[in-house]
């Protein structure tokens, strides 16, 4: 190689490392801008009881996909830990549904928050073919409603969670 030809080409690295660290940072800033701008609609969540009743609907294992804000399934809630997406269990039990995430602090669910469990084809950013989302609608302690996103590794359960919230 002459060396035209590898001042050209350490030129071009270096423009594509600075266009690249450019994108990266204008995408973190936007997603701390949207996180200052969704505090105060999230607000505190509702604190993990320390007792519950025996399991109501069967545990699923699978990935907690995310929150939205209702009712636009694409505006992703990125909040504290609510926007990274992880491994999870959910359980259904008489006073509500918990959420144990991977790595991430644990949802609880008020039953008496709680407006609607159904399934989805999509919900922020994970398409499937059929009605792969378990998506759990509820009230946020500042009113807002979000949807909760969960897609299990055997569906099989979802007609019952849906039975469950009705």
């Amino acid at each position: 190689m002459n060396t035209p030809t590898l001042v050209g080409s350490l030129i071009f690295a270096l423009v594509l490392l600075i266009v690249v660290s450019w994108l990266i940072q204008s995408m973190m800033r936007g997603w701390r801008n949207r996180a200052a701008r969704q505090a105060e609609l999230v607000g505190a969540l509702p604190p993990v009881p320390d007792t519950v009743g025996a399991v109501s609907a069967p545990s699923l294992r699978g990935v907690y996909v995310g929150c939205t804000l209702s009712p636009r399934w694409h505006d992703r809630v990125v909040v504290g830990d609510l926007g990274y997406r992880t491994r999870a269990v959910i359980t259904g039990y008489p006073e509500g549904i918990m959420v144990q995430r991977s790595g991430a602090r644990p949802i609880w669910i008020p039953r008496e928050q709680l407006i609607a469990i159904r399934t989805e084809r999509g919900m922020v950013g994970k398409a499937m073919s059929h009605d792969g989302i378990l998506a759990i609608r509820w009230r946020l302690p500042t009113g807002t409603e979000i949807d909760t996103g969960f897609r299990a590794d055997n569906r099989d359960s979802y007609p019952q969670w849906i039975e469950e919230a009705q």
